[in-house]
């Protein structure tokens, strides 16, 4: 049995997609920063760093983002989120998501042009691929994720940013991401455009 932690608009959002493109059956648990449900008592006898997303499977919970998509990667194998049987494409979606949390997931502290100065790795890092490995992955619900919530007001341009900008309309037309935004905004996040 899975339980998924979310708060929408928020990193949980990538784990939330894998959920969907899996589509294993989920017990959804929406959580409110406005109303602290990440700081509940229950909810810090799961999670104690009082973050989201959190997996409970069959009770025990699993945290952050890249753990949770490598869970259901590896797990729900069939989904094909993850290249099988191949030791270096595992090890650069591990790459993947690392450099999404390390670099581009604080980035959004940093002003405008330091911002674009680390997306400008990840446009130059996916090259001319559609996705990130080669092969639709957990790497790019990662990277979509977050440029997706930060392009915004970090100004990552169509015109400055032309790859990462294609990805993001890949992922826009995926199903289970439309769902997710679906599923978020229905909770009631202003959702960004």
């Amino acid at each position: 049995m899975l339980t998924y932690y979310f708060a929408p608009g928020s990193s949980s959002m990538a784990p939330h997609i894998a959920l969907l493109e899996i589509g294993v059956p989920y017990e959804p648990r929406p959580l409110s920063f406005a109303q602290r449900g990440t700081h509940t008592p229950e909810y810090l006898a799961l999670n104690p760093d009082g973050k989201v997303p959190l997996l409970l499977i069959d009770g025990r919970p699993l945290t952050e983002v890249a753990g949770i998509l490598y869970y259901l990667a590896r797990r729900f194998a069939e989904a094909n989120l993850l290249p099988a049987g191949d030791l270096e494409a595992e090890a650069q979606a591990i790459s993947w998501m690392s450099f999404c949390a390390s670099a581009l997931h604080p980035a959004r502290k940093l002003p405008p042009a330091e911002a674009q100065a680390v997306w400008a790795v990840a446009e130059q890092r996916l090259g001319d691929r559609e996705w990130a490995l080669g092969a639709y992955s957990i790497a790019d619900i990662h990277l979509f994720r977050l440029f997706w919530r930060f392009h915004p007001v970090a100004g990552l341009t169509p015109e400055a940013f032309p790859r990462l900008t294609a990805h993001h309309a890949r992922m826009l037309a995926r199903p289970a991401v439309q769902r997710v935004i679906e599923i978020e905004a229905g909770i009631g996040y202003q959702l960004p455009a």
